[in-house]
């Protein structure tokens, strides 16, 4: 028999195909080596974002993918539209109903504590004039004064928030109107003796009184920029939401163009629905707010500083009263110098505030000031009452001057708190006090007529834009979908 030979080589057969041999590429690393040879490249990982935008790059070179992101635009401009002038004009609304029920009121309790107090001092000097026996009249005008301040003190408390220069002043109101009324009656109980120290309480109360009045008119000042406060975040224009009303308009516009161009139509339904709806929103906002803004204005302007320059005319007046009853209680106890003459202090006070109260012709005075400001004849008719009568005080005044400077008490005493048909100056200042209370009644509506107008014409304006705005976004994608279904 014949074997094969021993050995490791092949037998005979047809020979394997030899694999061509790669050259190695220029730059190219090689391939990292494995257990059994080199691996294969493995691709990196495509982010999501990276494919979301090669995807809407795809989507954008086909007239329906370009439809669908004009759709989404179209509607999240109309919704931002919507929202951002919701937004704004809520703010505006509820910023002027502040201004309506809320800051004007406040500050017209602030300047009622101020009235009141400084009322209620002249009324106790009046009253310590009198005598021993003081006119029913008068306690009773004391009394409600201090009730009335207590009143509304009580009121300011409530409402001033986290303000703390409000709070600081209420504060302090609130310790010493007890510490003043406390002075009062110790100067009656030694007036109705005929003891000469209720004349020193009541100055001691006087001086009580003014430090009163400063916190009161801080307290006065403070409500007023509350009121300013809301006035400026109730009447800028709505610039955000008017820029972005004005960009989707636009794009609206456009799209029915491009719409136009591309297939003819003149009209897509639902775009014409979206952009009159947002026509229709930019138009009720544009108009609304002008209107608010005009009547908001015109409530200051011819409300709020009248009202101010009144309420500062009446207690001047006030102020000038008491100092002339003070004049004749303290009877020169306390005087001040002037070019090295010494003056009654209480009469220098009272030349000063009939100066700020003005009256005389061509005075610039608070009452000028007052006059100027009333817009109408049944607004000038009671300041002009009270010009007069101011002249008609300053002349009186100066007759009782004359009495006691020629040291004739009892008659200067007449002509100060007598009897009517002795032409008092208490006649002169009451008929003041009655025209500046009817000219600020007036006023006072007129303040509030113009507030209502401004604050109703943004009425129902932050809820219409909203329900608008979802109608136009959905009229947009409609229209737009009306245009995809072209393409199934």
């Amino acid at each position: 028999m014949t074997y094969p030979p021993n050995g490791g080589a092949a037998p005979p057969g047809p020979a394997l195909p030899t694999m061509l041999a790669i050259p190695p590429q220029p730059g190219a690393s090689p391939a990292p080596a494995g257990p059994s040879g080199p691996l294969a490249a493995v691709p990196s990982r495509r982010t999501a974002w990276s494919e979301g935008v090669d995807r809407l790059r795809t989507a954008a070179t086909t007239e329906p993918g370009r439809l669908r992101i004009i759709g989404a635009v179209l509607a999240l401009l109309v919704v931002a539209f919507g929202a951002v002038a919701t937004w704004e004009m809520s703010e505006r609304s509820a910023a002027a109903d502040d201004v309506l029920n809320r800051s004007q009121p406040l500050s017209r309790d602030a300047a009622d504590i101020y009235r009141s107090l400084a009322d209620a001092n002249t009324a106790a000097s009046s009253g310590f004039l009198a005598g021993g026996q003081e006119p029913a009249e008068v306690i009773d005008r004391y009394e409600k004064d201090i009730r009335t301040a207590s009143e509304k003190l009580a009121t300011a408390s409530a409402n001033s928030g986290s303000d703390p220069a409000s709070a600081a002043a209420i504060a302090k109101l609130n310790k010493l109107l007890p510490e003043y009324t406390g002075l009062i009656e110790r100067a009656r109980a030694n007036n109705r003796q005929g003891l000469p120290l209720g004349g020193a309480y009541l100055r001691y109360a006087n001086d009580k009184m003014q430090t009163m009045l400063d916190a009161a008119e801080q307290l006065y000042k403070e409500e007023n920029e509350r009121l300013r406060a809301d006035y400026d975040d109730a009447t800028p224009y709505p610039w955000a939401a008017i820029g972005i009303g004005a960009l989707a308009l636009g794009a609206l516009v456009w799209a029915q163009r491009r719409n136009y161009h591309r297939t003819n139509r003149v009209f897509n339904h639902g775009l014409v629905a979206a952009t009159a709806a947002s026509a229709v929103v930019l138009l009720w906002l544009l108009v609304g707010h002008t209107v608010a803004r005009a009547g908001l204005d015109d409530s200051y302007d011819h409300g709020v500083r009248s009202l101010n320059v009144l309420n500062d005319a009446r207690i001047a007046s006030l102020k000038a009263r008491g100092n002339e009853n003070m004049t004749l209680v303290s009877r020169g106890a306390e005087t001040r110098e002037v070019g090295d003459v010494p003056k009654d202090k209480f009469d220098l006070e009272y030349q000063s505030q009939m100066e700020q109260l003005g009256g005389a012709e061509g005075s610039t005075g608070l009452l000028g000031t007052a006059a100027s400001l009333a817009d109408d004849a049944a607004g000038r008719e009671p300041v002009a009452e009270a010009i007069e009568n101011v002249k008609d005080w300053k002349d009186r005044h100066k007759k009782a001057r004359g009495e006691d400077d020629s040291g004739n008490y009892e008659g200067a005493l007449k002509k100060v708190i007598g009897a009517r048909d002795q032409d008092p100056t208490d006649e002169s200042f009451e008929n003041v006090d009655d025209a500046l209370e009817n000219a600020l009644e007036y006023e006072q509506q007129e303040f509030k007529l113009a507030a209502q107008d401004g604050r109703n014409a943004m009425t129902g304006l932050p809820v219409g834009a909203a329900v608008l705005a979802v109608l136009g976004a959905a009229a947009a994608v409609l229209g737009i979908g009306r245009r995809l279904s072209e393409y199934r």
